[in-house]
């Protein structure tokens, strides 16, 4: 399984922000949208990325008040990135290596979507439940409930 596929059933609905946008601007926004990522974009480009790891580091730095402060100034401006391409196995042993729980899909240069490790760990156990599914019913006379077998 690929990221390809996270995005076919999450969609393409990408939030982005300026890098000089004020931070109060950004916590607003991701805040009205109930998002826990924002992709900072330049000149079309991706230039880092803002969550709520980093803005609950900014507002600890700046003793409780996010201040006046830009995305620039808190923004991880060397976020992990996967590509469509990139197995699910190995991004779910990067996020884990970093802590990440937001990744940027990029196709070269192109921003495809952001994965969450949510999303990731929903499609393992999708694709999981799928397999048990299957081999249940590959399995004749096996109780629909998921009990044991008579005389087992």
């Amino acid at each position: 399984m690929k990221v390809t596929d996270i995005l076919r059933v999450k969609g393409s609905t990408l939030f982005t922000v300026q890098p000089d946008l004020p931070l109060a601007e950004a916590v607003k926004t991701m805040a009205e949208l109930d998002i826990g990522s924002l992709v900072v974009m330049e000149h079309g480009d991706l230039v880092g990325m803002l969550t709520f790891r980093e803005v609950i580091q900014a507002v600890v730095a700046g003793n409780g008040a996010i201040g006046t402060r830009q995305v620039r100034k808190v923004m991880d401006d060397a976020p992990l990135t996967c590509t469509p391409e990139t197995e699910i196995d190995e991004v779910r042993r990067m996020m884990l290596l970093r802590h990440a729980r937001y990744m940027p899909v990029l196709d070269r240069r192109t921003l495809m979507g952001v994965i969450s490790f949510y999303d990731v760990a929903k499609t393992v156990v999708d694709a999981q439940d799928f397999e048990n599914k299957m081999l249940k019913a590959y399995i004749r006379d096996w109780p629909a409930d998921g009990s044991p077998l008579p005389g087992g």
